[in-house]
């Protein structure tokens, strides 16, 4: 059954209360758990018609995908994970392609990778002091060289949210390629203003790995040549006897054939989403956000993340001084919280559903830390 209010939404969240992690991974949603044993049966079944049942689901999914995308679903195509669809991307780019040094590596191997092996990709890296790739830092560094923009929607270090329509009046006709991982499904964005967008299941949509999909607008058709395409990229049936043409539309970008299962949970999610509204959802993120600031302020804990709600999404990261990373992550393992410490700094990350009890252990880890903090 599509939950189609936020109350239902949120008491669909059933993970243990003190996660906060969900820009690592995303537990399970329950309709995607009972999505899965029903098609698991499906395909055990041993008749065609329970796999075509859930062969369906290819196409629910990338429909579903180019519904909250605004998009033709020709311009969908479902993907192993977010790396496969920027893959397809950067490898079939020429010219200048500029990205952040800071970037999440699904961005700056695959960039780096493409640049080594063609020869015809020139990598023109960014270095902005607050990790921050505004339009700003973009403008100050483009080149007549430069042909393609690669960015993250939302930073998986700091939680700054990139301003996509913005980044687009500044680059032009160029193209902008976004990594959505971590704000697909749970803000707004222009998404029209890019021209690749790229996205896993498996943290904020609640749908597992594997769960992913990428859409190639008409500039990026037009541009990007479809290096990696397999087999299955191409229009008809098995192409026999003959090597045919890649398609035309996005399907160009597919190596094989998906996983049935992975779209039949991407879809159980997509279609939540797109049942409560993503305005409705996107809001409540915001305020779970703005909970984990509070806290932090409360018990002076400096905060990286942006604190505009338009320049951020569920990623609020602490920067405690470097003697005080240690304890504050053992307070809140302590206190049965579950975050991600990494070089330094600790990234908290709440979703729509994190509750009452959840904020209330957090609270009380970030009191004891400072309790027994030595100024």
């Amino acid at each position: 059954m599509t939950v189609t209010d936020l109350d239902s939404f949120v008491a669909s969240f059933d993970a243990e209360p003190g996660y906060l992690d969900w820009a690592a991974y995303g537990p399970l949603a329950p309709a995607v758990r009972d999505e899965v044993r029903a098609d698991a049966e499906l395909l055990g079944s041993g008749r065609r018609a329970g796999f075509d049942l859930v062969g369906e689901h290819l196409l629910q999914a990338r429909e579903l995908a180019a519904a909250l995308l605004d998009a033709d679903v020709e311009q969908v195509v479902l993907q192993p994970s977010t790396t496969h669809g920027l893959m397809h991307a950067i490898y079939g780019l020429s010219g200048g392609l500029m990205l952040s040094r800071a970037e999440f590596p699904s961005l700056t191997v695959t960039a780096t990778r493409a640049a080594d092996a063609l020869g015809s990709l020139s990598l023109q890296w960014l270095e902005p002091a607050d990790g921050f790739v505004t339009p700003e830092v973009v403008r100050d560094a483009l080149t007549d060289d430069t042909r393609a923009l690669a960015v993250s929607l939302v930073d998986f270090r700091t939680g700054y949210r990139t301003d996509l329509t913005a980044l687009r009046e500044v680059i032009g006709d160029r193209l902008l390629i976004v990594d959505a991982m971590q704000g697909f499904g749970v803000v707004e964005a222009d998404y029209a203003a890019a021209d690749v967008v790229c996205v896993n299941g498996y943290k904020w949509l609640r749908a597992g790995r594997g769960a992913a999909f990428a859409w190639y607008g008409e500039r990026a058709l037009e541009r990007i040549a479809p290096v990696l395409s397999g087999w299955a990229g191409v229009d008809g049936d098995l192409p026999l006897d003959v090597v045919p043409q890649p398609a035309a539309s996005a399907q160009a970008f597919s190596v094989s054939r998906p996983d049935p299962l992975a779209a039949s949970r991407l879809a159980t999610a997509l279609r939540h989403v797109s049942g409560v509204g993503l305005e409705r959802i996107a809001g409540q993120l915001s305020e779970r956000a703005g909970d984990i600031i509070f806290f932090a302020d409360r018990y002076d804990i400096p905060v990286i993340t942006p604190r505009d709600p338009q320049r951020r999404a569920g990623i609020v990261t602490l920067a405690p001084a470097p003697q005080d990373v240690g304890p504050l992550a053992a307070s809140l393992a302590n206190h049965g919280i579950t975050v991600t410490v990494r070089s330094g700094q600790i990234r908290v990350s709440p979703h729509v559903g994190t509750g009452a009890d959840t904020l209330r252990l957090f609270g009380d880890a970030l009191a004891a830390f400072s309790s027994a903090r030595v100024w």
